[in-house]
């Protein structure tokens, strides 16, 4: 039986007259690439925010890696991690220096930090550029180190917020590569994306319109249920009501 790591029912946010967030019910297993599409404005962001710990919902039952949204918020960030596209690692600071300063803040101590690094570092092939600034690097070198920075503390659970914006299609799956790795070692991967052919690497995808979840399920499972032939496709006809 899956073990079930985020549990969400009925989450609903509010922003005065506007809801954000409109009565989403899913849930995500333990392992399982997860895939949070929709267009700009659907409440992604929004149900995100609340998934980390960052803002509390108006009312609905959320619980993230067993612990509570209201009441547990510092437990959840600490067994999660999150990486962006806008924002993830400081460009002022070398290669080794954010590892540092990331791992630090999840509380690692200085020889488990030293030990992941040079495996990390090795791994990656960049040992010899530990000491270059982030600001010198290429922008899909930069988000390969994110996303190992935003997993370096072996968190339950990662978010990815468009984590693949901007870079070319070569890299694009290399990092995905990267993502099916994170998986298989039993971290969660929670992913937004506007690549529609991305939704076809996760294991089952759930799609927002105006703040409400309007269809989950397997990438095949949804091809099957809108009659498209990929998920380009199953969007479209979502968005225009179909």
């Amino acid at each position: 039986m899956n073990e079930t790591i985020i549990q969400v029912k009925d989450l609903v946010k509010k922003f005065g007259n506007f809801t954000a967030n409109d009565k989403l019910t899913f849930h995500v297993n333990k392992g399982e690439i997860f895939g949070f599409l929709g267009a700009n404005g659907a409440g992604k962001t929004t149900a995100i925010k609340i998934l980390c710990g960052l803002s509390s919902p108006t009312s609905g039952d959320v619980k993230v890696a067993g612990f509570d949204v209201y009441k547990q918020t510092e437990l959840i960030k600490k067994n999660i991690g999150y990486m962006s596209q806008k924002f993830s690692l400081y460009e002022n600071l070398s290669i080794k220096e954010n590892i540092r300063f990331f791992a630090g803040i999840y509380g690692l101590s200085a020889k488990e930090i030293k030990k992941r690094m040079d495996d990390l570092l090795e791994r990656l092939n960049i040992s010899h550029l530990k000491n270059e600034l982030i600001a010198s690097l290429p922008l899909g070198w930069k988000q390969k180190l994110a996303f190992s920075v935003a997993i370096f503390h072996q968190p339950k659970i990662v978010f990815l917020d468009e984590p693949t914006g901007g870079v070319d299609p070569i890299t694009r799956r290399q990092f995905w590569d990267m993502i099916y790795q994170a998986s298989n070692d039993g971290i969660t991967v929670f992913v937004t994306t506007h690549y529609m052919d991305e939704a076809e690497y996760c294991d089952r995808v759930s799609i927002m319109v105006d703040g409400r979840i309007e269809a989950l399920d397997t990438p095949a499972g949804l091809k099957k249920s809108y009659q498209a032939e990929n998920m380009d496709g199953v969007f479209l006809k979502l968005a225009r009501g179909k």
